[in-house]
């Protein structure tokens, strides 16, 4: 089947489902839904080449480890792979309000990396103090990512939607939350990597814990998160070496908004762990080798990272609007990295944002990303590293609607 079929066939689906909400909610006094969405087209300018399935985001994982690596310098993209459909809902029930959330978008990853195709991205719901499903992580502070148009957003921040079990104690403003999340080590949400060779697969016995406490105060919160997941690989291989082995992971994120006046707000946060990349905005594998010993020639080790994010958003006024702010991720790399892996990512950008009516926005954005790479290749040379400027303009339309409710 066809993905332009596909599509027409889940959206159908969706719409219908809405309808069917709609007609529910009449007969259930205070059932609501609310169905959203927009048409958004991306169009730019990168001067320096870009892995191709990631032509239009900024991403300094996806530059080049070494010269011409992806072709020439200098290419222009458009993308309307940000367009986004959405359904939410919520229900009275003796157990609380019942909350839902679907919702997708069209940028493909992981297999379908560079394609324009459906991705989930929420399908969570939530009673009481429970939720089930996938969303956010509490490992993660949406509310770091800054008013850009640029879709991937800042390299070092914690950016991870997950399939998850949480518990939340605390709710409201000031809010606690604790989560058993679906294990993994990949990056770009793929399979896990094999880095020790053909015969090592990935185990992973326990599910990730993450928790966070938010504290809001008069002037925006601050929000502290951590993690802890377990991660092993088995050799299949009975012949010697034994390749096998096991690592923790861990990491502790510190992340707030503060209003500086009321018209500007200071995002910002900073994390470090090891072996969390895969719930890193743009960061690569969570396991490498490093020299082992006689018996044991290579072992897996969990790489450190550390990130950082500091954004400024600034409303002019009811109309024009401005991001501008810095970020950077650091990989501690093992002595089994190649030269040529990533070492090191900094992102930067400054935008221009209209919105000359309600529901329509139109931007001019401008960016720099950079790549350093491990070592140096000859060892008496600087370290290879490759720095990107881009240009992007942007256009977005929104759509919101409420069904149900008050005899709607």
């Amino acid at each position: 089947m066809n993905r332009v079929l596909r599509l027409v066939i889940l959206t159908s689906i969706v719409v219908v489902g809405a309808c069917a909400v709609t007609a529910s909610a009449r007969a259930e006094e205070g059932a609501h839904s609310t169905v959203y969405g927009f048409a958004m087209m991306d169009a730019g300018y990168n001067t320096k080449a870009i892995d191709p399935a990631w032509f239009d985001v900024q991403r300094p994982t996806k530059l080049e480890p070494s010269n011409n690596f992806f072709g020439k310098d200098g290419n222009t993209f458009f993308s309307v792979r940000q367009t986004r459909f959405g359904v939410k809902s919520w229900m009275p029930t003796a157990m609380g309000e019942l909350k839902t959330q679907f919702e997708f978008e069209m940028f493909g990853v992981g297999v379908d990396a560079g394609q324009t195709t459906i991705r989930l991205r929420h399908a969570y719901g939530e009673i009481g103090k429970w939720g089930a499903g996938q969303t956010w992580s509490p490992f993660m502070d949406i509310d770091v990512f800054p008013n850009t148009v640029e879709y991937w957003g800042p390299n070092g921040m914690v950016f991870f939607r997950n399939v998850q079990l949480r518990y939340m104690p605390i709710q409201g403003d000031t809010r606690m939350t604790i989560a058993l999340e679906r294990p993994g080590a990949s990056a770009d949400q793929g399979v896990s990597s094999d880095v020790l060779g053909g015969t090592v697969v990935p185990r992973f016995p326990l599910p990730d814990l993450s928790a966070e406490y938010r504290r809001a105060f008069s002037a925006g919160y601050l929000e502290l998160s951590g993690i802890a997941r377990r991660m092993e690989w088995v050799d299949l291989d009975p012949a010697a070496p034994e390749l096998g082995g096991n690592a923790t992971g861990w990491g502790l994120h510190l992340s707030s908004n503060i209003k500086l006046q009321p018209t500007s707000v200071l995002r910002w946060s900073v994390v470090h762990g090891e072996g969390i990349e895969n719930y890193m905005n743009d960061a690569p594998v969570d396991i490498a080798t490093t020299p082992g010993d006689v018996a044991v020639p290579v072992k897996g080790v969990a790489l450190p990272v550390t990130g950082y994010v500091a954004f400024l958003d600034h409303q002019w006024n009811e109309k024009w609007s401005t991001s501008v702010g810095y970020s950077r991720v650091d990989i501690n790399n093992s002595l089994g990295q190649a030269p040529t892996a990533f070492k090191s990512g900094q992102y930067a950008l400054i935008n221009l944002l209209c919105t000359p009516v309600p529901n329509v926005m139109a931007g001019i954005e401008g960016g720099w990303i950079r790549r350093d790479n491990n070592a140096a290749v000859p060892p008496d040379a600087d370290a290879f590293h490759v720095d990107d400027y881009h240009v992007q303009f942007s256009f977005k339309y929104n759509f919101s609607f409420d069904v149900g409710g008050n005899g709607q």
